[in-house]
């Protein structure tokens, strides 16, 4: 019997690294209602990756051993009995957790999505551009005219942000760290860029956006979410998209007045974005990505660095986490 390679959560641990383990695991054909599909690359959530790898979701209970990774494009190579809707030799997409970092992965066919071609910009645009596209639209309910601020505006999700906000007509802040990052955001659209490197994000929104921020996405937390929700305008509304800041020391305990004192005379909003609780959004999401993709609108970016095979996602995981990367990381597999 054949094997292929996976990386495999086999204990908790302080990183990736440490917590999982590149395995063999036999291949089987699929059953009924299932298909066997060949990944050709992968997509990188570095921080979701460590906070699994430490027990710290608490949205997802694992049980060590089970296989890592949510991302993944590949070909279908065989079909269970059942199985109309997908047939062999199909592009798809899988974008659920255990189905990423792994050469093979056999599922029912309802985990998977038809997608132009097994490549990495059909990845980005069917995992983080789905997830950028219910954000902005679904959570942040962006109208043409506003403002909207984006943390980490240079990564994976930040720069689908910025080109999907331009595209419904919105005035764009981008934030992100250095020169580099600030020009890449500029070439995809953005009106105004903020180096947090160079100056403070509260700074700089206090000075050239006071109390103007429509629709804020944050990834980051800290400061910056301090930033954004202290510069929200009337009926603003930020969206929680992450909270990378946390990550090492976990949540960080403030001494402040409670942030109600920010919202009510604003008539302003937080919420919350998990991407998971809103499935039901992803098939127009899908729609209206490709219509932008056609119309010129929108390119799926992939960082540069390469990364190649099962054992190199140790180093893309800690690519993506040391803040460097631009785009989307991804794997080929």
């Amino acid at each position: 019997m054949s094997t292929y390679r996976a990386l495999e959560l086999r204990r908790f641990a302080r990183t990736l690294r440490e917590a999982a383990d590149v395995v063999d695991i036999d291949t089987r054909a699929p059953g009924p209602g299932e298909v066997a599909v060949r990944n050709a690359w992968c997509g990188i959530n570095g921080l979701f990756d460590v906070q699994i790898a430490r027990n710290a979701v608490s949205y997802v209970k694992v049980a060590p051993p089970v296989a890592m990774g949510v991302e993944a494009v590949g070909i279908v190579e065989a079909v269970g009995e059942g199985v109309t809707e997908l047939s062999v030799g199909d592009a798809v997409a899988s974008v659920r957790f255990g189905g990423g970092y792994r050469e093979m992965n056999i599922a029912p066919a309802s985990t998977f999505v038809k997608v132009p071609a097994a490549d990495q910009e059909s990845l980005i645009l069917a995992s983080t551009g789905v997830s950028a596209h219910v954000a902005f639209h679904a959570i942040g309910q962006a109208k043409p005219g506003e403002t909207v601020a984006i943390s980490a505006a240079a990564g994976g999700l930040g720069h689908i942000l910025v080109q999907v906000a331009k595209a419904h007509g919105c005035k764009v802040i981008a934030v992100c760290g250095g020169p580099k990052k600030a020009e890449f955001v500029k070439s995809l659209g953005a009106d105004a860029v903020i180096d947090y490197r160079a100056e403070p994000v509260a700074q700089a929104l206090a000075r050239d956006f006071p109390e103007a921020l429509d629709v804020g996405i944050d990834t980051v937390g800290g400061d910056i979410f301090d930033a954004f929700s202290d510069n929200l305008a009337r009926h603003g509304r930020l969206v929680v998209a992450g909270v990378a800041q946390d990550m090492d020391g976990g949540a960080e305990i403030v001494s402040a007045p409670r942030i109600a004192h920010k919202l009510y005379y604003k008539a302003a909003s937080i919420r919350g974005f998990m991407n998971g609780l809103l499935t039901e959004h992803w098939p127009a999401a899908r729609a209206d990505l490709a219509a932008l993709k056609a119309a010129g609108k929108l390119k799926a970016v992939a960082d540069d660095t390469t990364f190649e095979g099962v054992e190199a996602i140790y180093d893309a995981v800690d690519w993506l986490n040391s803040g460097k990367s631009m785009g989307k990381v991804t794997v080929k597999l």
